[in-house]
């Protein structure tokens, strides 16, 4: 999918009190004003909370959230043709259902505040995490428009051989509310669909090398997948937010179809993978702005 770059308004920067926390640091790690790009070491929670105290009516236009799956307990899967055990880090590990249900509920009625009243949010997960993420969508007032089934062509096989190969992620999309208008680009999503209304089974290949020059994170999402996610629900120089960065794919995204990011990033692993992928999205952004401007001077 091609994105042919144009001269953008500056979004005024998002900027908090940096004050780190027994949880947190909280700082902004990245910060480009000229490309409506930001970064933060942060604990989303803790983030958005100083959000909510600054933006009462809303700041975003979109959300894009991938939160932990709650995988990482004692199971195995297969990787490079390997079994390997599914241990993705402390953040991934499951407190009991009661737990994980109240840490969805805490973040999403936090992205639902700091969603502008026309606001959407998608919200990707396997089984293990995705039917706590639509309920608590449901009790806390949101209007579910579609749930996406993302199909992956090339996943792992399943090792025990007492289940189905596990081969596709729900993505949930959900306006703030009943009241919401959303923003949906139904002929641009025919357009890249041959002339018919898209579906709502996508296939993208999980990510490729060059998806993970700077290194690789667990659950990374396919900048493809979070480009059509953008062009879908967004219109140029919209703002998004997501409150899981990892390797921000996301920002990737958004970067590429000429919208504005912010997104926080609490593992600090993670950070620098980050700041190497937006930097490039930016210069070659950069790149092809300054192409086309020469072409018609």
């Amino acid at each position: 999918m091609k994105y042919f770059p144009s001269r953008k308004k500056k979004e005024p920067p998002i900027m908090i009190r940096e004050e780190s926390s027994e949880y947190s640091p909280n700082k902004c790690v990245l910060r480009d004003d000229e490309n409506n790009v930001w970064l933060y070491h942060a604990n989303c929670i803790e983030f958005m909370d100083m959000l909510i105290g600054k933006y009462p009516n809303g700041k975003f236009d979109m959300i894009f959230a991938d939160p932990p799956y709650f995988l990482s307990n004692g199971g195995i899967t297969c990787h490079n043709g390997k079994m390997v055990k599914v241990d993705k880090g402390e953040w991934d590990k499951s407190s009991g259902p009661k737990l994980n249900h109240e840490f969805n509920l805490s973040w999403l009625s936090r992205s639902q505040k700091i969603l502008n009243p026309n606001g959407t949010i998608w919200v990707s997960g396997t089984h293990h995490v995705i039917h706590s993420v639509g309920y608590a969508m449901q009790q806390l007032g949101m209007k579910i428009l579609n749930d996406i089934t993302w199909e992956k062509p090339n996943p792992p096989p399943n090792l025990s051989c007492r289940y189905f190969t596990h081969a596709t992620e729900t993505i949930i999309w959900a306006a703030k509310n009943e009241k919401s208008k959303h923003c949906f680009n139904y002929e641009k999503m025919r357009e890249i669909n041959a002339g018919k209304q898209m579906k709502s089974v996508w296939s993208f290949k999980t990510p490729n090398g060059d998806e993970k020059t700077f290194g690789k994170h667990p659950t990374q999402k396919p900048v493809a997948l979070l480009e059509r996610i953008i062009v879908a629900s967004t219109n140029e120089d919209d703002l998004i937010y997501d409150p899981f960065s990892g390797s921000s794919t996301t920002g990737v995204a958004a970067i590429n179809t000429l919208r504005k990011f912010v997104g926080t990033e609490l593992e600090l692993d993670f950070i620098g993978l980050s700041i190497s992928r937006l930097k490039r999205a930016v210069a070659t952004r950069q790149t092809s702005l300054n192409f086309a401007i020469s072409e018609v001077m």
